[in-house]
């Protein structure tokens, strides 16, 4: 598992973004600002369509 947060690097100082990491079976999110209130889990399949989708905007 990748234990490395991983922060965008188009957020602000604001900090009003949000981390992500990957595991072998899932993407997990969390908030910068919210780190001990947990992460949601993703599965890897849906995460790279979210961000491929995203990419298309």
């Amino acid at each position: 598992m990748n234990t490395d947060w991983r922060k965008s690097s188009y957020s602000q100082p604001s900090g009003d973004c949000l981390e992500c990491r990957t595991s072998t079976e899932h993407a997990l999110v969390r908030d910068t600002q919210h780190r001990d209130a947990g992460h949601l889990a993703f599965p890897l399949a849906e995460w790279r369509a979210f961000v491929m989708a995203a990419h298309t905007l």
